[in-house]
């Protein structure tokens, strides 16, 4: 009779044997499951998460992802498909995320069960072969075998080992924590995963530049830059409002540390729901304070030189504060002012300098952020702005195609240029300051500092902690004398058990001789 080696159940000698689907699952769920893969997932939500901190969100500041995708006209888009521009809500992080989730606790239930039948467990009786093990030794005593198995396990029970005892033997163990630790650890874990998960989808944050004598309602429209959870409705924020009364920062003049802040605060009359009083605050860098769920943090601060714009016709089309953003730790600032109700509609951009200076290598800049000797550098176009055409501008960028350029030309507090060909003027009246805020609702982050200092507290007792364990045995020599013989293992593999085997023996032989 022949065999067909082609069937499907034939195989080749010492082959694996053939799954079926349940078979095929089972295997994966203990890929999935092993703490190898587990590594790997945390490792690649690290690498995941890098995105998110080097490329602009699209939920934080959507305006700053249009001019990345415009300026990188063949990764922008690319990129953009792929996700990287809203990397937390991407499908790609979220399965390396849940893989993640699901790998931990398929880990940690059925080592949590076995953990659990050990604590409850009694200590092992001795191996046959002591002689093999760590740490062993044996002497001889004229004690009864009875009063040395007493002493041994009153000795080890003092020093809270747990005991158990045999008909010629006293079996302890020590360390349980360990893997207690251990476990602590990959709980916290999951809850930290949790807590983040929580804060991501409940939470929101956003920032908002506010000058001096001007206030803030805590709604979206008045955000520079806002994001927020997925189960989060922008309708639902909280109706609180403040106004910058003053701010104050205070500059070192010494030639150590010359330019570095010594005073950054600013005085905040807060309104926490409409029609309720009002209430002082101050608010300084690292002290926030909290209104209904939301921390209000100050991050920054900057100048907004006041300036009167007037168009041909001669009518005032501009007269406000315009916010300069530093671009160094002089307050070297940019800024830019449009006016489409101009006639015609004009743009400028700007360079503010606090303390001004002008040299052939580096041009106007400043030479210290205090507002010692201010001046405004301004280019001045006239043509469309394009702010008909739908699509959104940066508040801090001019675009200049299609516009003529007018002129350049540098003012000191008080002073005015008429723009060339009768196009109007513009004056720099004063100076403002302003602050920026970070207002937040991370709903999640005090239930993850929590886990992640219990899981600091599980890795040092899974990394401190000895789990090892002790063995004393006694045999009757005849003629009164007893053979006592110790020895120890260690259950992991750093670490010597002799120093606890040298202290059973020790404290045995000056008891069982005395």
């Amino acid at each position: 009779m022949s065999i067909d080696l082609e069937t499907p159940t034939a195989r080749e000698p010492g082959g694996p044997p053939p799954l079926d689907t349940a078979g095929f699952l089972r295997w994966c769920w203990r890929q999935l499951t092993s703490m190898r893969i587990a590594l790997i997932l945390l490792f690649l939500l690290a690498i995941a998460s890098i995105p998110g901190t080097v490329l602009p969100q699209r939920g934080l500041d959507p305006i700053r992802v249009t001019d990345w995708i415009e300026g990188n006209p063949t990764w922008g888009p690319l990129l953009d498909r792929l996700g990287f521009f809203d990397v937390y809500a991407a499908p790609w992080f979220a399965a390396i995320y849940l893989l993640l989730f699901i790998s931990v606790i398929g880990c940690v239930i059925p080592r949590t069960r076995i953990h659990w039948r050990a604590m409850r467990a009694t200590p092992p009786p001795p191996p046959r072969f002591l002689d093999r093990m760590p740490g062993f030794r044996t002497w001889t005593t004229c004690a009864r075998e009875a009063e040395v198995l007493d002493k041994a396990e009153a000795d080890l029970r003092a020093r809270r080992w747990r005991v158990d005892r045999g008909p010629c033997w006293v079996a302890a163990e020590k360390g349980y924590l360990r893997e207690t630790g251990n476990l602590l650890f990959h709980a916290a874990l999951i809850a930290l995963l949790v807590s983040i998960a929580y804060g991501a989808l409940f939470g929101w944050r956003g920032n908002v530049i506010v000058r001096e004598g001007t206030g803030f309602s805590d709604t979206l429209t008045q955000y520079d830059a806002w994001g927020g959870g997925r189960l989060v409705s922008p309708d639902n924020l909280p109706p609180f409002s403040f106004t910058l009364d003053d701010f104050r920062v205070d500059f070192e003049r010494s030639a150590a540390q010359r330019g570095a802040p010594r005073m950054f605060e600013a005085d905040l009359s807060v309104r926490p729901e409409p029609g309720a009083p009002t209430e002082a605050v101050m608010v300084r860098v690292n002290e926030p304070f909290s209104v209904d769920g939301a921390k209000v943090f100050l991050v920054g601060h900057g100048y907004a030189p006041v300036l009167e714009l007037r168009d041909a016709l001669g009518r005032v089309v501009h007269q406000d504060g315009v916010v300069f953003l530093p671009q160094d730790g002089n307050f070297t600032s940019t800024g830019v002012l449009k006016s489409p109700d101009a006639t015609p509609s004009l743009g400028f951009q700007g360079l503010f300098l606090p303390t001004a200076a002008v040299d052939d290598v580096r041009g106007p800049h400043s030479i210290f952020p205090a507002p010692d000797d201010p001046a405004v550098f301004l280019s001045a176009w006239a043509g469309d702005l394009g702010l008909d055409s739908g699509v959104p501008q940066s508040v801090y960028a001019l675009k200049t195609e299609g516009m003529t350029q007018l002129g350049l030309e540098a003012l000191r507090p008080g002073q005015s240029w008429d723009l060339p060909g009768g196009n109007g003027t513009i004056a720099f009246v004063g100076l403002e300051r302003w602050a920026s805020f970070q207002i937040a609702h991370d709903p999640g982050k005090e239930p993850a500092l929590i886990s992640a200092m219990v899981a600091l507290l599980g890795l040092m007792m899974s990394l401190f902690i000895r789990r090892r364990r002790v063995w004393v045995r006694v045999a009757d020599e005849g003629a009164g004398v007893t053979l006592v013989t110790t020895a120890g293992l260690m259950r992991s593999d750093e670490g010597e058990v002799s120093e606890d085997v040298d202290a059973a023996a020790q404290a045995l032989g000056e008891r069982t001789l005395a």
